[in-house]
């Protein structure tokens, strides 16, 4: 079917004010947020969470915002940090610009007045948004401050989840760490919106482990890029954050900047950039396990490319340096500097960083403890073919239908039940969901999963509440004086003429 090209007329008048304006109104519309439909839940006096959201980056507010307009209002999210330095924007994020096409609706829920854009052409104007050409992650920072501001979406800030454990009666414990000290909680549901190191830890290769802690950073680290000025970085990888992390050493002011890759060449093709489509992304979970593992397998195998941007933002220092089919083989000390060993040579460096991505395990996160051998992961679930083993993606969970975790065979039913209650909407599901946890593209129809699977399951469960609610429920629609009985009328009249 041909594309057809389609004017869109930007409205920009009355500023911010007039969007917020106009967001109410399309909301209203919408009637969302919906109405609560959720019956209170009270343990020795105190009130039970519906759902507790660990994480208040994208994915944590975009799973606050579906929630509630699926009518789920008894919901909190906690985030370690402060308020507007959540997710990796202005932390741990070293690229200029998000690697996304800014007309994604991203977060808006098919809102509009929610979108990026709505926000931006409000602010800037239609010819501002004509001439960015990618969104600044600090602009994108400054829509989510506001997109959670806007929705009163309910986050508790400057709070860590200190330990996740199965609580009385199928209910989710939590403990938290914030401004108040620590605190107890109690959750129905809990979703996990805790990013790409969501369950585990960044991956540091065993050579990495052979200097002092102070030669090594890791792409995910979050430390002081000013300070690299003036000194030799060497940065492992090729991917995205390895060009991010070289290009922000090089603009510090870094004297020399050594890209180490152990490939012969750099990734050229983005494989899951030729299925991109709503077919894949609502398509994708209802895989059998074989053509998901398939799809994963062969994306780890060519990996993701980093943009071309970010190529070049390196290429274009005359002391950054390229070092292909270049593995790191040994680090030694070398008084305040280490000595990177490759099949090519030896190079000296004051600091190490390696790009190389996460791992998921439960035992290097002491608050998920409790769901260490509880959890059905990819290699209990599937044993792919000779040639297709992955012991990374093996560790990743083996996900429901809405992100919940599935207990391993033979817990105890209590503890299976309760496993099944908590959800994992961070990048550790885009083996059993797709890309849909690991950015902005399809993160409105991940958390539309999300919220309509937690409430099904919360209606199921409280069923005989809902039922007796049903049964007793007598507000008259009728009262019986809309209409005239035609016999009782004849009857009367028979009466008075006899």
């Amino acid at each position: 079917m041909e594309n057809r090209k389609i004017d869109v007329v930007p409205v920009d008048a009355g500023g911010l004010a007039g969007l917020e304006a106009r967001l109410a109104r399309e909301l209203c519309l919408l009637e969302r947020p919906a109405k609560p439909w959720v019956p209170r839940t009270h343990l020795h006096g105190a009130e039970v969470l519906d759902v507790a959201v660990i994480g208040a980056g994208l994915c944590g507010l975009t799973a606050l915002a579906a929630l509630s307009f699926a009518g789920i209002d008894n919901i909190r999210a906690f985030d370690r940090v402060p308020a507007g330095h959540e997710g990796p924007w202005v932390t741990s994020a070293r690229m200029e610009t998000l690697r996304t096409r800014k007309e994604l609706a991203g977060p808006a829920l098919g809102v509009p007045s929610l979108t990026f854009r709505a926000w931006f052409e409000a602010q800037f104007g239609a010819g501002a948004y004509d001439d960015m050409e990618l969104i600044p992650r600090e602009t994108w920072m400054a829509y989510m401050v506001w997109y959670r501001q806007i929705l009163a979406l309910p986050v508790s800030n400057d709070t860590a989840l200190t330990a996740l454990s199965l609580g009385e009666d199928g209910l989710l414990s939590l403990d938290v760490q914030g401004p108040e000290g620590a605190v107890g909680l109690l959750a129905r549901r809990v979703i996990l919106a805790t990013g790409l190191d969501g369950l585990g830890a960044p991956r540091l290769p065993e050579v990495a482990k052979t200097v002092a802690a102070r030669f090594v950073r890791h792409s995910g680290d979050v430390f002081d890029v000013a300070a690299l000025r003036g000194r030799r970085v060497a940065v492992v990888g090729a991917g995205a954050s390895a060009m991010d992390n070289a290009a922000a050493a090089l603009e510090a002011g870094a004297a020399r900047v050594d890209l180490f890759i152990r490939r012969p060449d750099i990734p050229r093709v983005e494989k899951f950039g030729g299925v991109a489509s709503l077919g894949m992304t609502h398509g994708y979970v209802g895989l059998p396990d074989a053509d998901r593992w398939n799809f994963m397998v062969e994306a780890e195998r060519t990996q993701i490319p980093p943009p071309r941007h970010s190529v070049l933002r390196v290429s274009r220092h005359d002391n950054a340096f390229f070092h292909l089919g270049s593995p790191v083989l040994s680090l030694s000390e070398a008084g305040d500097a280490v000595e990177i060993e490759t099949p090519k040579g030896r190079y000296p460096a004051d600091l190490v960083i390696f790009a190389t991505g996460f791992d998921v395990d439960f035992a290097r996160r002491p608050e998920f403890a409790a769901l260490s051998e509880r959890v059905l992961l990819w290699r209990d679930a599937y044993q792919p073919p000779a040639g297709q083993d992955n012991a990374a993606l093996g560790a990743y969970p083996y996900l429901g239908p809405a992100f919940e975790f599935l207990p391993k065979p033979g817990l105890p039913a209590t503890e299976a039940a309760a496993i099944s209650r908590i959800h994992c909407f961070a990048y550790p599901a885009v083996p059993s969901h797709g890309k849909i946890t690991s950015g902005i593209p399809a993160i409105s129809p991940g958390a539309e999963r999300l919220a309509q699977g937690i409430a099904r399951s919360l209606f199921v469960e409280d069923r005989a509440r809902h039922f007796e609610t049903f049964m007793t429920h007598d507000a008259a629609e009728i009262t019986g004086e809309e209409w005239r009985d035609a016999d009782a009328q004849d009857e009367s009249k028979e009466h008075a003429n006899g």
